[in-house]
């Protein structure tokens, strides 16, 4: 089997469409069923149950898509391992991070330096606010964002950290006494506004315009970084929804911190401007790529 047409059944395995297999790797749709017929004719069984409204794999096709992605994801290693070894042997990646995530992400960072010794990793950090310039001007290489990131010129990598969500509240707010929150809460207690420097889409991902029954979320005051929304909340001025992470490493005075029982969980996913694609970034996503997400 050529390496094209494993990577045409590896995809056509994942997306269970011609059609989606054909767009993703900028083929004919005609070029998969071709792929597709003639390795299930040289081994002699169907590889995929095909009807007119869904395909699925068999038992042996199954199989072979372990088989092979295990064989691809070995190969990608070892050429992620030599490119790595050459000009980007020995550099430093610039991560930027929010507050302390740098301290969940030590898995990823001592297997990343495990594989590729003499390479490192310097923690930036980024905020809300801003989550994009530091990338776009090339002072990170990658950042660690929540997700979605629906950004043209950048690339979404694997996810390395998932986790639930706070919302931070004054110690003297009534909700403190709950021990708990929902998203529903919001609309009656004002949010941050992060300003006008990070795309609204990605803001409410974590800052809702909206409850979940419709309402909506009051924004003000204004503040950019986590530093400057705490003795917001403190003073009772706002509430606050945050990550996790941010209650496991703070304990700031006259604030509480109230899990979201609602809310959906967070997902952190490695990103990085396309154009700044190097043999260390692809090297640190393969490595996260291999670990998997680390739960907080």
């Amino acid at each position: 089997m050529e390496l094209r047409d494993i990577e045409i059944f590896l995809t056509l395995a994942e997306e269970l469409h011609f059609g989606r297999t054909a767009e993703r790797l900028h083929v004919s749709q005609a070029r998969v069923s071709q792929a597709i017929g003639k390795q299930e004719r040289r081994l002699g069984v169907a590889l995929f149950e095909r009807t007119s409204r869904r395909v699925t794999l068999t038992p042996v096709g199954r199989r072979l898509r372990e088989d092979l992605q295990q064989a691809v994801d070995l190969l990608r290693e070892g050429l992620a391992r030599a490119e790595a070894a050459g000009p980007g042997a020995g550099k430093t990646l610039r991560l930027g991070v929010f507050g302390h995530a740098g301290h969940e992400l030590r898995p990823l960072i001592d297997a990343f330096r495990a594989r590729y010794p003499g390479s490192g990793v310097q923690f930036n950090e980024v905020n809300g606010s801003d989550p994009f310039t530091a990338l776009r001007t090339g002072d990170n290489d990658i950042n660690v964002l929540w997700l979605p990131v629906a950004e043209p010129d950048l690339t979404v990598g694997p996810t390395v950290l998932t986790g639930g969500r706070v919302l931070a509240v004054s110690a003297h707010h009534p909700l403190a006494e709950r021990g708990t929150a929902s998203l529903e809460d919001l609309a009656d207690n004002h949010v941050v506004d992060l300003g006008p420097d990070a795309p609204e889409y990605w803001v409410a991902s974590m800052v809702p315009v909206r409850t979940p029954s419709g309402r909506l979320v009051p924004r003000g005051p204004a503040a950019r970084t986590f530093h400057e929304i705490l003795p917001l909340v403190a003073s009772g001025q706002c509430v606050h929804p945050l990550g996790e992470i941010a209650a496991r490493y703070n304990k700031p005075p006259g604030i509480v911190f109230l899990p979201i029982h609602d809310a959906p969980a967070l997902q952190w996913a490695l990103t990085w401007r396309t154009t700044a694609d190097s043999p260390l970034i692809r090297a640190l996503a393969q490595t996260a790529a291999a670990l998997g997400p680390i739960t907080l």
